[in-house]
Order: structure tokens, then C-alpha cells, then sequence
């Protein structure tokens, strides 16, 4: 499809190579988008109990509905709500551009493409950004102790 939409106006002599890079950009963008996932995965799959079910969600879990937090000790709201402080504080420390794409990524669930308009830049810049800004924050969590 790519190659019948942007390079429909070529001569065909220049079609196969085309074809085959654009073959290998997709394959190569498949292969950064698994990797990234399973990043986000494997930093988040931290957080996870060993029998928690499929359907986990961090912020259900840090944002404990009024049953949970009736039957949770003070000792453990205190941590959690320690916790949210210092993960607030690092969000903060990042430089503004990464802050931005990391907020409307993952906080806003923005797409990649609607980042990247709302941003003003390319959808690459805002996966560097993105990629970035998780790096930073999970050294910075890590440093302060936060592990899980």
C-alpha cells in the first residue's frame, strides 16, 4: 500500500528497490514496537503479585477503590502515597519535551501519531522522547529505592 501511495509516480525500474526498503523499515519498525512493549511489560510486570490475574492495571492498583482502602493498613497507604510523591517528583525533573510526550503518551493515552500533532514534531521524536523518558524515570525510581 505504502508503495502504490507514495511512489505510484516512479518509473517501475525503480519500484523493487523501493519495495524492498520499505519491506525492511516496516520489519525494522515491527521489531523497535515489540521491543518497546515488552519494555513497558517488563518495567511493569514488577508491580505484579504472583497470582494477580490478567487484567492488571498500575494505576487501579496505586488508586485503591474505598473497599480496598478500608481494609488497608496505614502503614501501607502512607508507602503508597510516599511512593506517588516520588514518582510525581521525577515526572517533574524530566526536561520539558519528555514530560509533554511522556504525559499525553501514557498518562492522556494518546497515540503516537496524535503525540507527535499535538507536539508539533515528528512521530520519531516523540518516541525518543517517550523512550527517553521512561529510561530516565525508572533509573530515577530505582535510585531511590522503588523496585515494585
Amino acid at each position: 500500500m505504502k508503495l502504490a501511495e507514495h511512489y505510484g509516480h516512479k518509473p517501475t525500474t525503480e519500484l523493487p528497490m523501493l519495495f524492498q526498503r520499505i519491506l525492511s523499515n516496516c520489519t525494522l519498525d515491527f521489531f523497535r514496537r515489540q521491543k518497546v512493549r515488552q519494555s513497558h511489560i517488563t518495567n511493569l510486570g514488577d508491580f505484579l503479585d504472583e497470582g494477580a490475574d490478567s487484567d492488571f492495571d498500575l494505576l487501579e492498583t496505586l488508586h485503591l477503590g474505598e473497599d480496598l482502602r478500608q481494609t488497608e493498613s496505614a502503614e501501607s497507604a502512607t508507602e503508597r502515597a510516599q511512593i506517588l510523591l516520588v514518582i510525581e517528583a521525577a515526572i517533574q525533573e524530566l526536561p520539558g519535551r519528555q514530560r509533554e510526550a511522556f504525559l499525553m503518551r501514557y498518562w492522556e493515552e494518546l497515540d503516537v501519531a496524535e503525540t507527535a500533532s499535538a507536539m508539533g514534531c515528528s512521530v520519531g521524536s516523540v518516541k525518543t522522547h517517550c523512550s527517553r523518558a521512561v529510561a530516565a524515570l525508572s533509573s530515577a525510581l530505582r535510585a531511590k529505592g522503588i523496585r515494585s
